[in-house]
C-alpha cells in the first residue's frame, strides 16, 4: 500500500502546475475502456471520441462505452465535492452509466430479486458466485456506504475494500462490474489522493482476469490482505503507466508542432495541436467556440493543419461541417491500453471475467 500511494502521489506531483487536460482526459477515458473492456464492452479510443462528438450516430456499443465515462466522470465530481457519499449518490452512477443505453430498465433500481453469476441458466446449480439475497441489499449498502465514509484507513485499502464488498453485494440487476469500479474512484478522490488525475486501475485490473476473480474471492472467504495486495499492485502499475503515458503525449504534441512550422505561441492552431488529447475531434465551430476566434479562422487553421498532414478529416469529400482528427493520438492511446492489458506471459487479458458479468435477475 506504501508503494502504492507513493506511485499514485508521484503522478499527481508529476503534473501539478501542469496543462491538466493534456492527461486528465485520456486516463479517465482509458479507464472507462478499461472497466468497459473487463464486461466484454471493446471499443477503440477513435470510436469513442467519435461517439461523444455525435452521440446520435453511436453504436450500441459504444453508447455503453460513452455511458461509463459519464459515470467516472461523475464518479470524480462526487469525490471532489467532498460531501458525504450517500447510497442515492451511487444509484446515481449507476443510472447515469446505463442511461441510454439498451439496459436502461436497470438503471439506478437496487435488485428485486435474487441473482447470481454463472450457473445453468434459470438455476444457480455450479453457479461462481451467489450474492446475498435481496432483502439484505439495502441494509448492506447503507453499510458499505458508512464504510466509504470513513477517513481513518488508508485510502488505497478502502478503495480495495469497499469494490469487492460492493462486488459482493451485486446490487443491481446489470452494470455491477463498471459502478463497483466507479466506486473506486469516488474514494480516491475524495481521500484527496487522486486530485488531478484518474489512474487506469481497470485497464491493469483485467490484465489478469484470473488472479482478480481470486483477489474477489479472497475477500469473499475472508482472505481481505491478498486482495488488497492484488488491488495496491495494480494502483501502482496503473500511475506508473499513466506517468510514462503523459511524456508519450508531450513528444507526440511537440512533433505534430514541428511538422505544423512551429505555430506562434497564440495562434488557432497551437492551441488546437495543444488541445487535442481533452478535444480529440474537432470542427471549426467547436475549435471558434474554444477559443474565441470566428469559424472562418478556426477552418483556416484545420485546413492548414491537414495540409502539413497534422489532422485528418473524418468525412472526406465534405467541405463544409467536416471534423479533424490526429490518427497518431489515436494509435498512442490504443497502444497504452493494449499494452498495459497484456497478461505477464504477453496473452491479451480475458475481456469478461466471470465476477463482473451482467448477473441473471430471477424473481
Amino acid at each position: 500500500m506504501a508503494a502504492a500511494t507513493a506511485a499514485v502521489r508521484g503522478l499527481q506531483s508529476a503534473v501539478a502546475g501542469h496543462n491538466l487536460e493534456t492527461l486528465a482526459g485520456p486516463l479517465l477515458r482509458s479507464e472507462a475502456l478499461g472497466s468497459s473492456f473487463i464486461e466484454g464492452l471493446r471499443a477503440s479510443n477513435k470510436r469513442l471520441a467519435l461517439a461523444a462528438y455525435e452521440p446520435l450516430a453511436a453504436d450500441v456499443t459504444a453508447k455503453a462505452v460513452l455511458g461509463n465515462v459519464r459515470a467516472m466522470e461523475q464518479a470524480v465530481d462526487l469525490g471532489t465535492a467532498q460531501k458525504r457519499f450517500r447510497v442515492d449518490d451511487l444509484l446515481d452512477i449507476h443510472r447515469t452509466l446505463l442511461e441510454g443505453t439498451s439496459e436502461e430498465r436497470y438503471a439506478g433500481v437496487i435488485r428485486s430479486g435474487q441473482n447470481w453469476i454463472g450457473g445453468r441458466g434459470l438455476s444457480p446449480i455450479d453457479a461462481t458466485f451467489i450474492p446475498p439475497p435481496e432483502g439484505r441489499v439495502a441494509d448492506l449498502l447503507e453499510d458499505l456506504v458508512a464504510f466509504v465514509n470513513l477517513d481513518d484507513l488508508p485510502a488505497i485499502a478502502q478503495a480495495a475494500v469497499a469494490h469487492a464488498q460492493f462486488e459482493t453485494i451485486h446490487p443491481f440487476g446489470n452494470g455491477n462490474g463498471r459502478t463497483g469500479r466507479c466506486l473506486i474512484h469516488v474514494i480516491l478522490r475524495r481521500r484527496d489522493l487522486t486530485p488531478f488525475l484518474v489512474p487506469p486501475v481497470s485497464v491493469v485490473l483485467a490484465t489478469n482476469a484470473r488472479r482478480y476473480i481470486t483477489g474477489l474471492v479472497d475477500f469473499r472467504e475472508g482472505r481481505t490482505d491478498d486482495w488488497i495486495g492484488i488491488f495496491a499492485d495494480a494502483t501502482a502499475a496503473a500511475a506508473a503507466a499513466a506517468t510514462r503515458l503523459g511524456a508519450r503525449i508531450d513528444t507526440l504534441l511537440d512533433d505534430l508542432l514541428g511538422r505544423a512550422g512551429s505555430p506562434r505561441v497564440d495562434s488557432v492552431a497551437r492551441k488546437i495541436i495543444r488541445g487535442l488529447p481533452g478535444q480529440p475531434v474537432v470542427s471549426a465551430d467547436t475549435a471558434a467556440a474554444r477559443y474565441n476566434v470566428t469559424p472562418t479562422a478556426a477552418r483556416a487553421a484545420l485546413n492548414r493543419l491537414q495540409e502539413t498532414a497534422v489532422l485528418v478529416p473524418t468525412r472526406i469529400g465534405r467541405r463544409r461541417d467536416r471534423e479533424w482528427i490526429s490518427d497518431e493520438l489515436f494509435h498512442l492511446l490504443d497502444a497504452f491500453e493494449h499494452d498495459l492489458g497484456q497478461a505477464d506471459d504477453g496473452n491479451p487479458a480475458r475481456p469478461t471475467p466471470p465476477p463482473t458479468r451482467p448477473p441473471r435477475q430471477h424473481r
